[in-house]
């Protein structure tokens, strides 16, 4: 679980490609610090194993249904890449709720300054548009943001200076590929409205259900 608070911007050293797989290695200083092997370390996003590491890089495995879900296959040598460790029991939950797997590809539509701000437009599929409400919480990238605007298959974010020189969206342009997350509370929310009515108020070993939910304002 992660929070898509970035702790640093790592650069890609080298990238393996297999036939439908790739071998990702990262530039890292930050989240190498404590690093085991088996670790987990989000990269833009996507939540990846550490299966080697040095002083200052790492090496994970990009599965096949990795690369069709994300952007990962298209890394550089040299490329920005957001990195983010787990979070750790006891932190402080600054970003939200964060599970590291990609709902799809999002693509950059419009930039512009307003203020000290930068509103980024993205452009983004239906399996990920389900999720989106204004105000609420997407990760593009592994970053933790708000959504500030929205239509049928675009929303917008609202950049801080910090946010903009510390992470790769800082640096992409319009066109630019982008991994994005919904909210996972949303997720649940659709899997449990999606039920049938009887399956919705039977109710369980714990007497939750549907109507208990209502009618005490979950709903």
């Amino acid at each position: 679980m992660f929070t898509g608070l970035v702790e640093e911007l790592g650069s890609v050293q080298s990238v393996e490609s297999g036939a439908q797989s790739a071998r990702i290695t990262v530039r890292a200083k930050v989240v190498v610090d404590d690093v085991k092997m088996g670790d987990s370390i989000a990269v833009n996003g996507t939540c990846l194993t550490v299966v080697a590491f040095g002083a200052d890089w790492f090496t994970a495995d990009v599965m096949p249904e990795t690369m069709r879900r994300t952007v990962l296959g298209t890394l550089q040598n040299g490329e920005k890449v957001n990195l983010e460790r787990t979070l750790r029991v006891g932190d402080r939950l600054g970003g939200h709720i964060v599970s590291g797997h990609i709902d799809g590809v999002g693509s950059i539509r419009r930039k512009e300054r307003n203020d000290n701000a930068i509103v980024i437009s993205i452009a983004a599929p239906e399996e990920v548009m389900r999720y989106v409400v204004e105000k609420g919480s997407i990760t593009i990238d592994g970053i933790s943001l708000t959504i500030v605007a929205l239509g049928p298959d675009w929303f917008s974010v609202s950049l801080i200076p910090h946010t903009a020189a510390l992470t790769t969206l800082g640096y992409k342009g319009v066109g630019g590929k982008v991994n994005l997350e919904g909210d996972i509370i949303g997720k649940y929310v659709e899997k449990l409205l999606s039920r049938t009515d009887e399956q919705a108020t039977k109710p369980n070993k714990s007497g939750l259900n549907l109507e208990l939910l209502q009618k005490n304002g979950f709903l």
